[in-house]
């Protein structure tokens, strides 16, 4: 087959990358007899999500490895962490998502060439929340 016969569209490019860490929290706001008004934890997984309309050599929206500084940020200062003892607001999973989006384009998307399109935290296997950054 000859392959250089393929035409390729036009249109965005979008990766994700997944991050872990360990943190517990409350949320005390809840009435006490809510499960979540008292101490638990959770394995969170946070997923970033990047687009571009052109890739970068060789071939990126971002190169992976240029995340790596969200990683660090993820274990230095909220793995095996209380939440809400160290956040400014009720570590909800929304509220963390739109925090780490915040802290994400401040910190890091000026030194890469994608746009942050939205995170998403996920506190189990069948609960995330998405914040979806509006376009700058």
């Amino acid at each position: 087959m000859d392959f250089s016969s393929v035409q390729m569209p036009s249109g965005t490019f979008t990766i994700g990358k997944a991050f872990d860490f360990e943190g517990g929290h409350r949320l005390p706001s809840l009435p006490p007899e809510h499960k979540c008004s008292h101490q638990h934890g959770h394995s969170y997984e946070v997923e970033v999500i990047l687009t571009a309309s052109g890739l970068e050599e060789p071939g990126f929206v971002t190169d992976f490895g240029a995340l790596t500084p969200f990683k660090e940020f993820l274990d230095t200062e909220l793995d095996h962490h209380n939440l809400h003892e160290i956040l400014p607001f009720e570590p909800t999973s929304e509220l963390l998502a739109q925090f780490l989006s915040g802290w994400f384009i401040q910190n890091l998307q000026p030194a890469i060439p994608g746009r942050l399109v939205a995170v998403r935290v996920r506190e189990t296997g069948r609960s995330w929340a998405r914040f979806d950054v509006e376009r700058q």
